[in-house]
């Protein structure tokens, strides 16, 4: 049995389904299943509504519309995901096994989602973070063209 590619952490593009050609940051693997999922599959938080392109001619508050990020978080069969070579750390365990408990905090859920994603995007230019995650990160929130 080889070493699991899919591990948290890593980003992914999802590849079936309504989030088809979404990325997503792995949160935590279930490599052997669950009782009421029964096939290998990873719990997912990815960007459903990616943020749009701002220029340095932007106002602050223009900036602040097109940095908008619409998250989701989603259980998804490891088939069905195609590792990227990019890496991300995102501290969201904790966030979705809260959210993941308990069915009516579906909602505030993803607004936690949302404000951890929109802090590091927001942030970007100012984290002192190694190249390698740097290069993640800008991966991770440009929408995938194909």
């Amino acid at each position: 049995k080889m070493a699991p590619i899919i591990k948290s952490g890593k980003v992914v593009v999802l590849l079936q389904g309504r989030y088809a050609g979404r990325k997503a940051v792995v949160v935590k693997t279930h490599d052997d299943g669950t009782s009421d999922r029964k096939f290998p599959h990873a719990v997912v938080a990815g960007i459903d509504r990616y943020p749009r392109k701002i220029t340095k001619g932007m106002d602050k508050k223009k900036i602040e519309k097109r940095s908008l990020i619409k998250p989701f978080v989603k259980h998804v069969n490891l088939t069905h995901l195609m590792p990227t070579r990019y890496q991300c750390d995102f501290d969201l365990k904790k966030v979705v096994e809260e959210g993941l408990k308990d069915q009516s905090g579906n909602g505030t859920m993803r607004k936690e989602v949302r404000k951890v994603f929109s802090e590091k995007y927001l942030g970007q230019s100012t984290a002192k973070l190694s190249e390698k995650k740097a290069t993640g990160l800008n991966y991770f929130y440009k929408k995938l063209r194909f």
